[in-house]
């Protein structure tokens, strides 16, 4: 079987350390081209490739001249698809025009900086595709991890869910590589580093609860509490579910607590999942039995990107990379930070259903 023909449209941090070798790691997947901004951003992602292949890979970028721009890479016809990790503000517009070429998207989340503008992509995306059959699928790596899909397997087994608790508390230091990249160290979307790495979250807390306890409701209150990571790095919520279930969500990325746990409280037992670990407590009080199972450790990335390429070779989209899927993580995440800014004031939410 021939390998489908993909470019890698970037070339940041995540880009060299995650998407590259997960393309290489698929057998359904050959990597033709990489563009980037710069030609040297292109050259330090393509040291990556295998010197055996490296021959292979075309380098294009806004500096390189003509013949070798992002539009140029969308004119040939042995690439089939774009791997696309841009800034959360321009990634749209490099969507759109992918689409319009006919060309398969797998692109990095949030799906877009806002909800309105995600709305459009999508609408967007649903006429084009109409024409071109090209799809769109958003990279939601939590969705490929096996604790996340355990732990909400356990849940449906426990009854119906109570109450819930998510925290999640660390310190986004000036000296983390991904504090020091100009488009997030000054964000020009809502909840900065708030609403570029809690998507995965809300994406997470949403496949535990399912659809029968989407989230209905909401109140929040946001603060900044170190100023190198503005403009709020706080987050503590309220969260009521259609099912009646009340919840809480504590998050900051600014703050000397340590915490990353979900806890899901069921009528017959309980749910604690902290990614790689899940465990699960069946029955009430002494009673109770717990078990714990540990998973290997992943990004989920190798998962998602080779989830992509099956999906481009069936024809068929992979349910866990649908863009309305996304759209209903960056939502939840958007309200709470709304909802903050207007001092916990309650906000209905409108795309919970999708998950």
């Amino acid at each position: 079987m021939d390998r489908v023909g993909i470019a890698i449209i970037g070339g940041g941090i995540f880009v060299k350390e995650q998407h590259i070798p997960a393309a290489l790691a698929s057998p359904l997947l050959s990597v033709k081209a990489i563009w980037s901004r710069s030609l040297k951003t292109a050259e330090d992602a393509a040291k990556l490739i295998p010197s055996d292949a490296a021959s292979s890979v075309d380098l294009y970028s806004s500096d390189s001249g003509d013949g070798k721009s992002y539009e140029d890479i969308l004119k040939r016809e042995d690439i089939i698809g774009v791997v696309l990790a841009l800034p959360i503000i321009d990634q749209p517009a490099y969507i759109e025009k992918a689409l319009a070429a006919g060309k398969h998207v797998l692109a990095e989340k949030p799906l877009a900086k806002d909800v309105a503008t995600a709305v459009k992509l999508i609408e967007y995306y649903k006429r084009v595709s109409a024409e071109t059959n090209a799809s769109l699928a958003i990279a939601e790596n939590f969705r490929f991890l096996q604790g996340w899909a355990y732990g909400a397997e356990e849940i449906k087994k426990l009854g119906r869910i109570t109450g819930f608790v998510v925290r999640m508390n660390s310190m986004m230091e000036k000296s983390n590589k991904y504090y020091n990249t100009p488009w997030r160290t000054t964000p020009q979307y809502q909840g900065g580093f708030l609403l570029d790495g809690g998507v995965h979250f809300t994406a997470a807390l949403r496949k535990l609860l399912g659809s029968d306890n989407a989230i209905e409701s909401l109140i929040a209150q946001t603060s900044l509490v170190s100023d190198h990571l503005p403009p709020v790095d706080t987050i503590n919520a309220v969260l009521k579910t259609k099912s009646g279930a009340v919840g809480s969500y504590i998050t900051s990325v600014g703050t000397t607590l340590d915490a990353f746990e979900f806890h899901i409280a069921c009528e017959q037992g309980f749910v604690k999942a902290e990614g790689s670990k899940v465990v699960t407590g069946r029955g009430v009080g002494k009673s109770a039995v717990t078990e714990e199972k540990v998973f290997e450790r992943s990004f989920g990335v190798k998962e998602e990107v080779h989830a992509w390429a099956q999906s481009l070779l069936s024809g068929i989209p992979n349910p866990n990379q649908t863009p309305e899927l996304a759209l209903g993580d960056l939502e939840l995440m958007e309200k709470m930070l709304t909802s903050g800014d207007q001092d916990g004031a309650r906000q209905k939410m409108e795309y919970q259903h999708f998950v």
